[in-house]
């Protein structure tokens, strides 16, 4: 079961696509949304919010991101480039959220609703996107990867393991 956040997402993610084809606001695209099935179901403040600042950033996003890219931004397919706006924003606008979770809640979407290597994409551009917008908090995450297990006083599991095979 999805969460309310990840199909506030998934609505942000239509809409945004909705709006590159039809240059509507986020206002008719807002109300087109609500009704579609389990519109409800969505955090609709944060599909609220993330519509309308994605669509009000456009322009600063495509300058982010558009040298990330391997391509030209028209050249990146509406669904992708949807999610990468999406993802973009977060990064670049709601600090609250980690930047692992823009980027792996991006992934998803590209899994879902992306072509078949879609997420690789999404994923290769937001991690660059990241370093530059969050480099202490990336920073951080890298270093707590490489932080050694504490000891916990027990035997690795692979030692248990062979003791047991004995």
């Amino acid at each position: 079961m999805r969460s309310p956040r990840r199909r506030a997402r998934e609505f942000a993610l239509q809409g945004l696509y909705q709006w590159q084809l039809t240059g509507q606001g986020a206002g008719a695209i807002g109300r087109d949304l609500a009704e579609l099935e389990d519109h409800e179901a969505a955090d609709l403040a944060f599909l609220e919010r993330e519509l309308a600042g994605v669509i009000a950033c456009a322009d600063e996003l495509r300058a982010l991101l558009e040298p990330l890219a391997d391509r030209k931004w028209e050249e990146v397919s509406p669904v992708e480039r949807a999610i990468l706006m999406i993802g973009g924003w977060e990064l670049l606008r709601l600090p609250e959220v980690p930047y692992r979770v823009a980027i792996n809640e991006s992934i998803e979407l590209a899994k879902r609703f992306g072509g078949a290597e879609g997420h690789r994409y999404v994923n290769g551009i937001l991690d660059r996107a990241a370093a530059q917008l969050r480099p202490d908090e990336v920073a951080a995450g890298r270093t707590a990867e490489r932080k050694p297990r504490q000891n916990t006083g027990r035997a690795p599991r692979a030692v248990l393991d062979k003791k047991a095979d004995a």
